[in-house]
């Protein structure tokens, strides 16, 4: 694969850095962004004159476009975006503030919009480009306590894969990653939890938090081996819409979609039922 620069949102840690890591190992250049000080020389010196860093808040839509528009200007015509910024969010939706899902959605969604919508016209006026969003197992299943997470997830979903039937024409694809679980600080120190207050969910949620607490740093996944796939994707002529990442996500997702096909299945006479009847028509005077 010829040289590439990459832009890779929230390279201080978890898959971000190990997607930044293996596009610096693969030779590319990378610019990758950060939330504090202290991170920007940390990331410049995996591969220095190949890793830039630059602080983001992803949140901020003028300081995304500003700064698409230097990586542009100043180290090169982006390549490939991996919009991954984002954290999550656990907590029973009765006991969670709405505060919390208005804060889960204005990085996990709106930051990946505004990233992904500053970068698009540079990929479209040249005719190329490849678009990844980092969204969640959780963006095509669900699970008991992430409401917010899985919401926000399921909103990229649904925006980024319409995208990429928008720009399709253009020679630009777009692909959203779904990772299972992986051996990150996703379910550490990046989860917002909320505190517990109705001892209702008690049953149902107590076992599913202590064993997410439990699992962190043992998960199944490995970053490296999903940076391995990403750049493997890349390569393909014909990229996927959806890359579910990890045995676990893919025994979860399957079942959660053959869930919702069989639902739909069970009531599909009801469906059809809500049809005019065949041959009526509506007189548009």
């Amino acid at each position: 694969m010829s040289s590439k620069t990459f832009l890779i949102t929230g390279v201080s840690s978890g898959l971000g850095r190990a997607f930044a890591r293996g596009a610096l190992e693969a030779g590319h250049t990378v610019v990758g962004t950060v939330r504090r000080e202290d991170d920007l020389a940390a990331f410049e010196a995996l591969a220095p004159g190949r890793a830039h860093a630059r602080r983001l808040d992803v949140t901020d839509d003028e300081a995304v476009s500003a700064l698409v528009r230097d990586v542009e200007a100043g180290v090169g015509a982006i390549d490939v975006l991996i919009a991954n910024a984002g954290y999550g969010h656990e907590g029973v939706f009765e006991e969670s503030p709405i505060a919390e899902l208005r804060a889960q959605f204005a990085t996990n969604v709106f930051g990946v919009a505004a990233t992904v919508q500053a970068v698009l016209p540079f990929m479209r006026q040249r005719r190329s480009g490849h678009v990844f969003a980092v969204s969640s197992m959780g963006g095509l299943m669900t699970v008991p306590g992430l409401a917010f997470y899985c919401g926000s997830k399921y909103a990229v979903e649904g925006i980024l894969e319409t995208v990429g039937k928008e720009v399709a024409g253009f020679g630009v694809h777009v692909t959203l990653i779904e990772p299972g679980s992986f051996r990150t600080d996703w379910a550490g120190r990046s989860m917002v939890r909320t505190e517990r207050s109705v001892s209702d969910y008690d049953e149902l949620f107590g076992p599913i938090r202590a064993a997410r607490r439990a699992a962190s740093g043992n998960q199944l996944g490995d970053p490296a081996k999903a940076a391995e796939a990403v750049l493997a994707v890349l390569e393909s002529p014909e990229p996927p819409s959806h890359l579910v990442l990890g045995s676990d996500a893919l025994s979860l997702v399957a079942a959660g979609r053959s869930a919702v096909d069989a639902e739909i299945g069970k009531w599909a006479e009801l469906s059809r039922s809500t049809d005019f009847p065949e041959g009526h028509r509506i007189d548009a005077n």
